[in-house]
């Protein structure tokens, strides 16, 4: 069985994947995926510098770095193309499509009936104040992006003219998010092949709850309820393995807030004996043994 990963060839996640194939008896292979070859009607097909990545039973998708819109579609078409030359992509690259992008991620939660935070997208700079205007108290953020960078919560309307106007100059998309009062705090599940494996509460110093933030992390077991629903958000975006972000309100209620497609566990790992990396590469198995 041959079984490579995705992402840098350092990082603590490719690390302890890279272990558990070890342990497995699988040699641990890593690729850039910023350099990948792909060839139409001649062979190999898809390689990266002297590996033949079609050759693979299984690639582990660990990174999709920034790049300009060209460089992102070119990859995720590359992992499609895997897929259509028999080799198993987790997560495949129509999740990872869903998940990367904030609001196709949002509306795709929404149309299946999951509570997520109500949400205004837009390219106009006027249809984006009159939504700061309706919604009131907004986090605005990239539409692509993790770990809680470019984040900015806005909830005076001349702040909201200059962020807004800062982001018009810069061509981006308006993304606005209404924000829900959540303690400084939210739970992130970790589900792999439709399982709950662990979940823990974050908590932070301010309204940003991410670990990368400087979150404190603690166990925590969910009630039946909350299992089901980061089954169900987890299901919708077909994700082998996912991490499922869910903000308690103040108020009451829960909401569904991102379904990372490319997760991280190491904040997760410190509260749990479960090994998290040896789980996915049990779950990677399994699917290459079905296939």
């Amino acid at each position: 069985m041959r079984i490579g990963i995705l992402g840098s060839r350092r990082g603590w996640h490719v690390e302890a994947l890279r272990r558990a194939l070890d342990s497995r008896g699988i040699p641990a292979e890593c690729f850039p995926i910023t350099r990948l070859v792909a060839r139409i009607s001649d062979e190999p097909r898809v390689r990266i510098e002297n590996q033949i990545l079609e050759n693979y039973d299984a690639v582990i998708v660990r990174s999709i770095p920034a790049g300009s819109l060209e460089q992102i579609i070119f990859r995720v078409d590359v992992l499609h193309r895997l897929e259509n030359l028999g080799v198993r992509v987790v997560n495949s690259a129509r999740t990872i499509e869903s998940t990367v992008d904030k609001y196709y991620t949002s509306a795709l939660l929404e149309d299946r009936g999951i509570p997520t935070p109500r949400t205004v997208v837009t390219e106009r700079f006027d249809e984006a104040m009159e939504a700061f205007k309706e919604l009131g108290d907004v986090v605005v953020k990239p539409l692509f992006g993790s770990e809680g960078r470019g984040m900015v919560r806005v909830c005076d309307e001349d702040a909201a003219y200059r962020v807004f106007r800062a982001l018009e100059l810069g061509r981006y998309v308006f993304y606005l998010q209404e924000f829900i009062p959540h303690a400084n705090e939210d739970i992130r599940a970790f589900v792999i092949g439709g399982e709950l494996v662990a979940a823990m509460v974050r908590r932070a110093d301010t309204w940003k709850t991410n670990v990368a933030k400087g979150a404190r992390t603690e166990h925590l077991e969910l009630s039946e309820g909350l299992r089901q629903l980061s089954l169900r958000a987890s299901r919708v975006l077909g994700a082998d393995y996912a991490g499922v972000d869910i903000l308690k309100a103040e108020g009451g209620g829960y909401y569904v807030t991102e379904v990372n497609g490319i997760p991280g566990w190491k904040g997760l790992q410190s509260t749990t004996s479960v090994d998290i990396a040896g789980r996915i590469v049990e779950h990677v198995m399994g699917l290459v043994r079905t296939q």
